[in-house]
């Protein structure tokens, strides 16, 4: 593809020395028809299914809120609170935001391609790509930190991009800001902030490292950070433990191959060679020469994740940006030659790209008969399936014991989402409490002294729970009654008695695991 910018207006430059990147082009409404799309489809197909195991671990979260938590910030886990009080029990009411900011995310995409010079028709394919692309559809359908990160990152892109090619200063201040509230969801802008000022650093200006408003947009990042930051360090900084269990490879989308190939596939590999288009004029053309620290920016931060073993999907943000700039090129090369034909394969990219991914990402064939491909594509798909009936069977298991062990009983989980549906649907089936070591919820408490009877689930064998039991059986399975690849279906229910030492003594460096 070639490289066609016309400006609009008169370029200004961020340096005398340099070509002076396009003028933004003109206002467009196609990105918000297209946002408002995406948004109404989202919430269409927010109900069907269920509840992701995260969402149920945010709820419970909710209910302990704090400045922090081993895994992430306070901000979802404070906006699940606020969702479920306000519409209790409410699937529709917990995914709205994450439509909405699906939709944000989908303008700023066409956002950040008007500031690279697009005309109203690359701005429409930008968020034609952006819409359809498997990150915000994924994120979008599922209350999630990821949705947050998402836009927070947009957003300081498009800071920095006003930035770049206005040169006035004071556009850092609103970056520091944004990434400072992003720090309060996971520590990730952090990542980002890295990436854009080493970008600064290889590809200038660098004048801007020592600018004043530069200076005072990272001590404003650190002070909007600083209640999230204070409560790792008073606990030992614990999402860095969390990520070193990722970098181990006990984490689902982890692994080094995995993360390189998800750079591939996230937006969709229909995509690929547009955003390899937008790398590569970020980082080679003269005209673009000033917005280049953003190509620096995604080679830094995707890099780091790499060596670091991180989730592939950390960088996905900056995959957008790069799509941004990418559809500027697609969208000249279309008028250009055999016209009909181009325009025809733009078309085919972005109706391959939305429907594969509202396939593999979206729920919209029956959970009873999803093909197993889709699982196998899309691990969050199952975890969305079977908890009603996860709880069901437990409550099996529970109904079986004698009186007197019901009244002792307690459920103890191998993860935070098993826990998490006891705690939502468990009530209506008059089960005990669950507890789990899982990230934090190993801080939301520990069983009482009493509860020497305990039905486990989420071991696949029973090893640990001998050792601090003296009795372990085998109780039951879960059948979450389809046919459903995910982590629970089929697991074992253990039945266990006799505590061999008391739950203060092994809860903190026994049971707690993260990951």
């Amino acid at each position: 593809m070639g490289v066609v910018t016309t400006p609009t207006a008169p370029p200004v430059s961020v340096d005398a020395t340099r070509p002076a990147p396009s003028a933004p082009g003109p206002r467009a409404t196609g990105p918000w028809l297209i946002a408002a799309t995406v948004t109404a489809l989202l919430l269409t197909l927010a109900p069907r299914y269920g509840y992701h195991r995260d969402e149920l671990y945010f709820l419970l979260a909710g209910r302990h809120l704090d400045w922090g938590y081993v895994d992430q910030g306070p901000l979802v886990p404070a906006l699940a609170r606020l969702v479920d009080t306000v519409a209790p029990d409410s699937l529709l009411a917990l995914r709205t935001p994450s439509a909405l900011l699906a939709a944000g995310a989908v303008l700023l995409v066409a956002a950040l391609a008007r500031q690279f010079g697009a005309g109203r028709g690359a701005q429409t394919l930008a968020a034609l790509l952006g819409g359809a692309s498997g990150i915000v559809l994924a994120s979008g359908h599922l209350l999630s930190t990821t949705t947050v990160d998402l836009v927070i990152w947009l957003a300081a892109a498009l800071g920095t991009v006003r930035l770049l090619r206005s040169g006035d200063s004071r556009w850092a201040l609103a970056v520091g800001a944004v990434l400072g509230v992003g720090m309060l969801n996971k520590l990730l802008p952090a990542l980002l902030a890295v990436g854009l000022l080493v970008g600064l650093a290889i590809a200038g200006p660098r004048r801007l490292l020592r600018d004043r408003n530069v200076l005072l947009a990272a001590g404003l990042f650190v002070l909007l950070a600083a209640p999230t930051l204070a409560w790792q360090a008073v606990n030992g900084f614990p999402q860095l433990g969390v990520a070193a269990t990722i970098s181990g490879g006990d984490s689902s989308y982890s692994g080094r191959l995995d993360a390189l190939f998800l750079q591939f596939v996230i937006i969709s590999p229909f995509v690929v060679p547009i955003w390899v288009a937008g790398l590569i004029v970020l980082l080679r053309h003269p005209t673009w020469r000033g917005y280049r620290p953003l190509g620096w920016a995604w080679l830094v931060v995707t890099g780091v994740v790499l060596l670091a073993g991180g989730k592939g999907y950390y960088p996905a943000p900056l995959l957008l940006v790069l799509t941004a700039a990418g559809a500027v090129v697609a969208a000249g090369w279309a008028t250009r030659g055999r016209t009909r034909a181009r325009r025809a394969l733009l078309a085919a990219v972005v109706a391959l790209t939305a429907v594969s991914n509202m396939v593999l990402l979206l729920p919209t064939l029956p959970a009873d008969r999803l093909p197993g491909f889709v699982v196998a594509v899309n691990y969050d798909a199952g975890e969305t399936i079977g908890w009603p009936a996860f709880t069901d069977s437990l409550a099996v298991v529970h109904r079986q014991l004698p009186a007197d062990e019901q009244n002792r009983a307690v459920i103890l989980t191998g993860n935070y989402g098993e826990a998490g549906a006891v705690a939502r649907y468990g009530p209506q089936r008059g089960l005990p409490a669950a507890y789990s070591g899982h990230n934090s919820m190993a801080d939301f408490g520990r069983p009482p002294a009493g509860a020497d009877v305990v039905i486990a689930v989420g071991w696949q064998r029973p090893d640990q729970l001998r050792t601090w039991f003296t009795d372990v059986t085998l109780a039951g399975r879960v059948d979450q009654r389809v046919s459903v690849d995910n982590d629970e279906n089929g697991g074992p229910i253990w039945l266990c008695r006799g505590l061999r030492r008391p739950w203060a003594e092994i809860w903190a460096t026994e049971v707690r695991h993260t990951g």
